[in-house]
């Protein structure tokens, strides 16, 4: 059942039709990408005067855009453009997930941004199971920083602390492997994280920051944080308004 199901259990996507119609109080565009099998790859993109760079966002395991949005256009206000993508299956999203594809599909929104702006001002934000994609952009590529909320060490590893008597080993199909992408990069790394986080345990976390051998990286602990809430907290304030207002 967990092999068969195992999809249901990662993934918690809602969809959209596709003549929904966004709605945000900030300037954006909606943009689609076709991978190479056709399958059609929904996306924002949010856009200021000016930008001094852009953060390319992967976000968490469930909703779609007409949520996601909302969060993602808040960093906006730091001087940033954002785009930020609807997985297969997610939104207006199309297409079979796997997770090699969906490497593939985090490089094709990665080439369209190096298209608008120099690599070295793309910033890389990560969002719980989008900690992994951005971590592996980052194992082939060359952004300007990668920041993480509430990584894990290995999806392979969460999910063996969730089904602890399963062969999860065995049965699971998406094992993203975040301390190997990030073992041998030199691009600068902070980490966001709650000890009260019951989704990603926070022990995870940390096991990653300590397996990053780069020197320029930064674990910002939030004491009492849980999975969803970190930006409610003044730690997670202020470590963002340093890594992202400067």
């Amino acid at each position: 059942m967990f092999h068969t199901f195992q999809d249901k259990l990662i993934f918690l996507p809602t969809q959209l039709p596709n003549d929904f119609a966004y709605s945000f109080d900030k300037p954006f565009q909606e943009l689609f990408l076709t991978a190479n099998d056709g399958a059609r790859l929904n996306a924002l993109h949010f856009e200021v005067d000016n930008p001094k760079g852009l953060i390319l966002y992967f976000h968490g395991n469930a909703g779609d855009l007409s949520r996601w949005g909302e969060i993602t256009s808040k960093f906006t206000d730091f001087g940033y453009d954002v785009i930020v993508m609807d997985y297969r299956g997610y939104g207006k999203s199309t297409g079979e997930r796997s997770e090699s594809v969906l490497n593939q599909d985090a490089q094709l929104f990665y080439d369209y941004a190096k298209e608008r702006f120099e690599e070295q001002q793309i910033i890389l934000y990560g969002r719980s199971l989008g900690t992994g994609l951005a971590s592996y952009l980052t194992s082939i590529n060359q952004p300007g920083k990668l920041i993480l909320e509430t990584p894990y060490y290995s999806l392979l590893e969460v999910a063996k602390d969730r089904f602890p008597l399963l062969p999860v080993k065995q049965l699971i199909k998406y094992t993203i492997p975040s301390h190997k992408y990030l073992a041998d990069t030199n691009v600068p790394i902070r980490i966001f994280h709650g000890t009260e986080d019951r989704v990603v345990p926070y022990e995870s976390g940390v096991k990653l920051y300590e397996s990053i051998e780069n020197a320029d990286r930064k674990l910002y602990t939030i004491p009492n944080g849980r999975h969803n809430d970190l930006d409610q907290y003044e730690i997670y304030q202020n470590g963002i308004q340093s890594e992202l207002g400067n």
